[in-house]
């Protein structure tokens, strides 16, 4: 597996795979499939701020992306990055989630970001567990706070300061 930062030429399988991920999971709270070219100004914004976002290859095939993106938008949290991962599901359960989020970290560390955060629907204990591995610890719970499949979903808040 190759692991390389994203291009625009990857729009279109990052969103096909988070597309899958918005239609059939609480992974993402977002309810409607995006378009391309949304994706496409997402990925132009993170490279102009110096965000990263990666991508993992197998045999020239995307299974995986992860990305470090702005917690807020206010100065003060200039140094705060929210950590988000999404693998291709017929890819789930083999580490390439770990893989990512192993080079996340080292490229938060290398960016000088001081606090990474996950923000996850408490039902995706595999990506909960999966942050607890790599040092976050539980900061707290938001109740209800987002709604998809007329459920009321809460959200998970993990923190880990570099």
């Amino acid at each position: 597996m190759q692991i390389r930062p994203a291009q625009l030429s990857d729009c279109q399988a990052i969103s096909s795979l988070y597309n899958y991920y918005v239609e059939n999971s609480t992974a993402t709270f977002a309810l409607e499939p995006e378009e391309l070219v949304e994706r496409e100004a997402w990925l132009r914004q993170h490279l102009e701020h110096g965000l990263p976002v990666i991508v993992a290859e197998l045999d020239n095939q995307m299974v995986a992306f992860a990305s470090l993106s702005f917690y807020h938008q206010r100065c003060a949290y200039r140094q705060t990055v929210e950590a988000s991962i999404y693998v291709d599901h017929n890819f789930l359960s083999r580490g390439y989630g770990r893989l990512l989020m192993k080079e996340l970290m080292e490229l938060a560390e290398k960016a000088g970001f001081h606090a990474v955060l996950g923000l996850i629907c408490s039902e995706n204990t595999a990506s909960i567990k999966l942050m607890l591995d790599f040092g976050f610890f539980e900061a707290g719970c938001l109740k209800q706070v987002g709604k998809k499949y007329d459920r009321w979903l809460d959200v998970a808040i993990l923190e880990k300061i570099l």
